[in-house]
């Protein structure tokens, strides 16, 4: 069974986003753009109020995916058609953006730490204009599974008979949450042909012969498994889906295929008419 590496490590980059919120940019940036179907992955973590407090405020998405998962904190969701979240830690919503959707997210505390992450993945083209749906996933809800040096918090896929509970995606996701209790290797298969990412959140995580540092990103070869090697106390994210393929042209939250599609979403939000 083919082994994977690492064909590229990268650095996030220190920027602030919706209405001034501090994060690192890990995908998505100069550093790292897209990687198919994936199209930017922000960590943001402060115990600072003023690092988060302002949130992200009311904003369109159309055509792709927004994956937010906190570790510890609290938001809540809230968008056009009424429908209101709450995430708190552990906690994963898998949003479908679709033909369009208009919504904020705001922090729930007005102190103490918020960390998590937001991940956006792209919709194959026959999928942009499909209806918007949410997937609030509490941590409850999340399985766990162990292996030799600790535990895996399964929010996507399947591992060891332990299956996430984000369903119906088209690009096939998985999304592993990996936690070492003590010295060891973490061993999983993944589809060969799918992209996969390993981002270390916390302490340095080992593939093949190259260390990933905390707050870098290693995208990772083709191959029909990995192994993760770490200490104690060490956590990351291994993330992998199906490439779509796909021409990509993006204009901020718009998504789509071809200029022209963007042009039309960006006239639909200016008449009202991107979530009609």
């Amino acid at each position: 069974m083919s082994e994977r590496t690492v064909s590229r490590l990268a650095k996030g980059m220190p920027t602030q986003d919706g209405a001034g919120v501090s994060l690192s940019r890990i995908i998505g940036s100069p550093y790292l753009q897209r990687v198919d179907p994936f199209l930017m992955l922000d960590e943001f973590k402060s115990d600072d109020p003023n690092d988060y407090i302002a949130g992200f405020p009311s904003h369109p998405h159309r055509g792709f995916e927004t994956v937010t998962y906190l570790i510890e904190g609290s938001v809540r969701h809230r968008d056009h058609m009424g429908s209101e979240g709450y995430l708190g830690p552990g906690s994963i919503q898998w949003m479908t953006a679709g033909r369009g959707i208009i919504h904020e997210e705001m922090p729930q505390q007005e102190n103490g730490m918020l960390w998590g992450f937001q991940l956006w993945v792209n919709l194959p083209a026959k999928d942009k204009m499909t209806d918007p749906r949410y997937q609030d996933i509490p941590a409850e809800d999340v399985p766990e599974t162990d292996f030799d040096a600790g535990v895996v918090r399964v929010l996507a896929g399947e591992l060891n008979g332990k299956v996430g509970p984000v369903s119906g995606v088209a690009t096939q996701p998985r999304f592993f949450d990996i936690r070492w209790e003590e010295d060891g290797v973490f061993r999983n298969s993944l589809p060969e042909n799918h992209t996969a990412f390993v981002y270390a959140y916390k302490g340095d995580i080992t593939v093949g012969k190259q260390v990933i540092r905390a707050g870098e990103v290693a995208i990772l070869s083709a191959g029909e498994a990995v192994a993760l090697e770490a200490k104690g106390g060490s956590g990351c994210l291994l993330v992998g889906g199906q490439p779509l393929n796909e021409p990509v042209v993006q204009y901020g939250p718009f998504v789509m295929n071809t200029v022209e599609e963007i042009e039309q979403a960006i006239q639909d939000f200016q008449s009202g008419r991107l979530t009609a």
